[in-house]
């Protein structure tokens, strides 16, 4: 069964439920059953959900301009939007959550984040946290996933050669055959070990005679000066490592590097404690036992993966914090049932993510 299916029938239900009203008779039952935090995981709001002539990877646009601002208008009106830093406090305190607790988060750190995401927030009062990978924003270079699928939407090139990954592929004439193309690899390409990913990207990337130290206006990141201005705002960010690797395909050295680094350097550029990190990628392979012991000797507080679901905040969960990833084919009635009753409306797991 393709995801497509899979979330057209939950489309389906989800748009039944709403029509009948079904959805907070649900919720305050789940809420007597469960005790838990719902994080929600964004990567790109954009002006539109489906822009035109978009080279770069469609799955990390989250929503658009007007459905995110309708999906924070919703939880504002009927859950509890906290800080992470709120949730620590409750921990540090030994008291419950309040029910219905639920935080927004971003992973990677777009500059339409700062552009679209941030002005929405701030006028509805609402907090999130900005995971960001702490060397790209210091060099303004798009990240290496992004620019992989970009190469191939854009490249004038007919074949795809990757006898690492054992791939010989006629590119697709149309973008929208090439975005599929470039999801397969994509998916392919994280069951490299890091030095693999990397040594791929950079061999298209000279192949194909698109560096990615050209840049691109569609994929920036964020810059400090805005950073700055979001943490003046009432926003959090925490650490996505640095060069926005995944950790548990790392030397200990190299992912030690990546931890600490990202720390010392929020911490340096905006005068403020970080206690909290996202995995990148986030999926089971993205984090293992060793990742988590070294967050943990960094200092961090509590860790966020990108593994579908909720999670109830104890010892044993805080560094490995479920999300409810938020994509850009969720209608309105979708996101109200997913949030309401995560089990029955959120995606499955997988492991490609951001």
């Amino acid at each position: 069964m393709t995801l497509s299916t899979r979330a057209g029938r939950r489309q389906v239900v989800a748009r039944r439920c709403h029509r009948m009203g079904m959805l907070p008779a649900l919720q305050a039952l789940r809420s007597t059953l469960r005790h838990d935090v719902r994080i929600l995981a964004y990567h790109r709001v954009l002006e539109s959900g489906d822009p035109e002539g978009f080279s770069f990877d469609t799955e990390l646009i989250s929503a658009s301009a007007d459905g995110f601002r309708a999906q924070m208008e919703f939880i504002k009106r009927n859950f509890q939007p906290m800080r992470f830093d709120e949730v620590l406090s409750c921990i540090d305190a030994d008291r419950r959550l309040p029910k219905g607790a639920i935080l927004v988060t971003f992973d990677d750190g777009y500059d339409d984040n700062y552009r679209v995401a941030f002005p929405i927030l701030r006028e509805l009062g609402l907090s999130a946290m900005f995971f960001v990978s702490t060397g790209h924003i210091d060099s303004g270079r798009p990240y290496a996933y992004d620019w992989m699928v970009h190469m191939v939407c854009s490249t004038r090139a007919t074949r795809l050669h990757a006898p690492e990954l054992d791939i010989d592929w006629q590119l697709s004439d149309s973008l929208p055959g090439r975005r599929v193309q470039a999801s397969r690899l994509l998916d392919r390409l994280k069951s490299l070990d890091d030095a693999g990913q990397t040594a791929l990207i950079a061999r298209l990337e000279a192949e194909w005679n698109m560096p990615r130290s050209e840049g691109h206006q569609d994929c920036r990141p964020m810059d400090w000066e805005q950073l700055r201005e979001m943490h003046r705002g009432g926003m959090e960010i925490g650490s996505h490592g640095v060069a926005h690797k995944m950790l548990a395909k790392l030397p200990k050295a190299q992912m030690s590097e990546e931890i600490l680094g990202s720390k010392s350097t929020l911490e340096r550029m905006l005068d403020a404690q970080t206690h909290v990190l996202s995995y990148p990628v986030g999926g089971p392979d993205a984090f293992d036992t060793e990742t988590v012991e070294v967050v943990r000797a960094a200092g961090f507080r509590m860790a966020c993966s990108y593994v579908a679901g909720t999670s109830v905040v104890e010892q044993g969960s805080r560094y490995s914090m479920r999300r409810l990833p938020v994509e850009r084919e969720m209608d309105g009635a979708w996101f109200e049932a997913m949030v309401s009753v995560p089990e029955l409306f959120s995606y499955a797991s997988k492991l490609r993510t951001g």
